[in-house]
């Protein structure tokens, strides 16, 4: 991993360099050099590092996305081969690649629901692990907003849809509650009562990440917040939320 890091640094840097030298060289006459052209060739190399360095990062489990990774790479790569004359095909043709969309859902209903593994503490201070098995992705939107309706833990998976929790109708039983909340794309919304504690990991890979007053917004994107009485509190929520695209919002009322 740290060699991939170095490579790619490394690429960027000769490629600054380069670019720079030729610049100069172009201004003073030596050579004829026009930066439209360079940059034709420039940003597809770019898109086509970035892809293979997500894919690697994702393999190796150090983070990344192979949805992204491979977007981009296969992107970068059809740009370079209109570059080089052997397809017909340009940076607005981005929306004929749709079908994409529909290989990567194909994908990811091969997949069972993993496992996620959660540390709480017991009753005599000790950490342990609990594991809340998950269920195959689906489509469509999940509401908790019925009155009185009850807190448990939730491992919930979505390919695209929206989240929408009303806590402050909600039974909360006086315990540590692990909600864990991954999507393709969609919104997460929710709505705690202030006398609650709460603890949100939140990661979008291209979004925004609203949590009361503090944001994040952009591409790969983490927040992680936790109330101030959230270790002592006996009543309290825990969030872990992971979208590739949407927005996660919290609010208080």
């Amino acid at each position: 991993m740290k060699e991939l890091k170095n490579a790619f640094r490394y690429f960027i840097a000769i490629v600054l360099i380069i670019f720079g030298a030729m610049l100069v060289l172009a201004n003073i006459g030596m050579v004829d050099f026009e930066i439209g052209i360079a940059w034709q060739y420039m940003y597809p190399t770019f898109f086509v590092v970035i892809g293979l360095k997500w894919l690697v990062d994702y393999l190796l489990k150090k983070g990344g996305t192979w949805i992204g990774g491979s977007f981009l790479l296969i992107f970068g790569t059809l740009l370079l081969l209109d570059r080089f004359e052997v397809i017909t095909f340009s940076f607005w043709d981005v929306y004929k690649l749709w079908p994409l969309l529909i290989v990567y859902i194909g994908f990811m209903m091969f997949g069972r629901g993993s496992n996620i593994v959660i540390e709480y503490e017991s009753d005599n201070k000790h950490k342990k692990k609990k594991t809340y098995h998950g269920s195959t992705f689906s489509i469509g939107n999940h509401e908790f907003n019925e009155q009185n309706w009850k807190v448990e833990p939730m491992n919930l998976k979505n390919l695209a849809g929206e989240y929408y929790f009303d806590f402050s109708k909600a039974f909360i039983p006086e315990k540590r509650i692990p909600f864990a909340i991954h999507s393709l794309a969609g919104d997460v919304n929710i709505i705690i009562p202030e006398n609650v504690a709460f603890r949100v990991d939140a990661t979008v890979s291209a979004g925004e990440i609203m949590i009361l007053n503090q944001s994040a917004d952009g591409i790969n994107r983490s927040l992680t917040y936790e109330t101030e009485n959230y270790e002592n509190a006996v009543q309290k929520l825990d969030f872990n939320i992971r979208l590739k695209a949407g927005s996660v919002r919290i609010n208080q009322v």
